[in-house]
């Protein structure tokens, strides 16, 4: 079940005004300009920014996610109509191979159990063609980040054209590691209704994932600092290799 941050139909709409510029994408485009790649899978492609550029380079591109209102949004935004957009995840779909599949931002980390992460592996493994790539990014365990979102507990206001003031506060409410639990809270000042969003990731230490994606029929070909937060995230490019 998405959470209600991607799949509220008030959340959603919102998401990217909250979200702001996503300098973290531009990576992304050059790695699919140096792999080659013509045809990309965006799994949990959210409102669908990361799709809309990979299309607007002339490549075929398949985006997926469970939240309907997310692929609301994301639909209209793409006034070209140059993605398909596809309500679901990547263990149930079918398509014809992709050279690339990407999962950008948190995706990698709210596959919470190793059985899912493993079937979301496959499910990716299954539809790329042969030595496609995963791009993808982790949030590093040792950086700590919930700390950080907890001492950045201040409420935060914007105006957003056709909706209104929208403040936003976020809360840590759970660490064990390797999870860490975290609650969204926006309040809609036009009616004054408050809706909250409850997430939980994944942190995966280095070896963790390296060995998911060996077992898993992957070899890694580089992992890279994510260069808009160096030090924070990893980001792993790897091919299938059976």
């Amino acid at each position: 079940m998405p959470d209600a941050l991607f799949a509220h139909p008030r959340l959603a709409p919102i998401y990217d005004a909250f979200d702001g510029d996503r300098d973290d994408l531009t990576a992304y485009l050059g790695i699919a300009d140096e792999l080659g790649a013509e045809s990309v899978l965006d799994v949990g492609c959210g409102t669908g920014s990361l799709a809309i550029l990979l299309a607007r380079g002339g490549r075929t591109v398949v985006a997926v996610d469970p939240a309907e209102a997310s692929l609301d949004v994301a639909k209209s935004k793409d006034t070209a109509q140059a993605v398909t957009w596809v309500h679901g995840d990547a263990t149930t779909m079918s398509m014809p191979s992709a050279d690339l599949a990407t999962m950008t931002g948190n995706v990698a980390q709210v596959f919470l159990t190793d059985h899912n992460w493993a079937r979301a592996l496959r499910g990716v493994h299954a539809i790329l063609g042969p030595h496609g790539n995963l791009v993808f990014e982790t949030r590093r365990p040792e950086r700590r980040a919930w700390e950080e979102w907890a001492a950045d507990a201040a409420p935060h206001t914007l105006d957003i054209p056709g909706i209104g003031s929208v403040e936003r506060s976020c809360e840590v409410t759970h660490v064990n590691l390797p999870f860490v639990s975290f609650r969204y809270s926006y309040r809609f000042m036009a009616d004054g209704a408050v809706i909250t969003s409850d997430s939980t990731l994944r942190f995966r230490d280095r070896a963790e994932v390296e060995l998911s994606l060996a077992v898993q029929g992957y070899r890694i070909l580089d992992v890279r600092e994510a260069p808009d937060r160096p030090g924070h995230e990893l980001v792993f490019i790897a091919e299938r290799t059976t």
